[in-house]
């Protein structure tokens, strides 16, 4: 298997699993109601539904670097894309945001060249493999929170 093979998977997987560590994005926010994704548990921390909006973004901001179209950080309503309507159809929307932006992100992937990995994201300081491993691990990182999220709600 490709370097480039292995990252398309590993993005992938993030959302749809399996991984060694635990439950993934989708399993996390799978039974999650459109009410408890907008509760706050933890005061001063963001909702189950910000984080989720806030990790598809960022798979998308790492496409658009990936096309060059995107290296600036990103403004606060595209780096966490304030929850518009918390009805049950907009959190499957989310959701659903959230599993496409990953696959989208991943097809991207199969597309490189496995020499591109180390090439500098163009006007950043960092390889294409490093955005790409830390897209993975970021998405990792608020799956924890997530969980962490879950558990708060449940204890209320």
């Amino acid at each position: 298997m490709t370097r480039v093979e292995w990252l398309a998977k590993h993005i992938e997987r993030t959302v749809t699993g399996p991984l060694w560590h635990g439950p993934v994005l989708e399993d996390l926010v799978g039974d999650v109601t459109a009410e408890q994704a907008a509760a706050r548990p933890i005061a001063d921390a963001h909702s189950i539904w910000e984080l989720v909006l806030h990790v598809a973004a960022w798979a998308e901001i790492g496409r658009a670097r990936l096309d060059g179209r995107a290296i600036s950080d990103p403004p606060d309503e595209v780096n966490f894309p304030p929850v518009r309507e918390a009805s049950a159809t907009a959190w499957d929307a989310a959701r659903e945001r959230l599993r496409e932006s990953y696959r989208n992100l991943a097809a991207r992937v199969r597309q490189l060249d496995e020499s591109t990995l180390e090439v500098r994201v163009h006007g950043l300081p960092y390889t294409v493999g490093f955005m790409l491993h830390g897209i993975v691990e970021h998405g990792t990182y608020h799956g924890g929170q997530i969980a962490l999220l879950k558990k708060a709600s449940a204890q209320r």
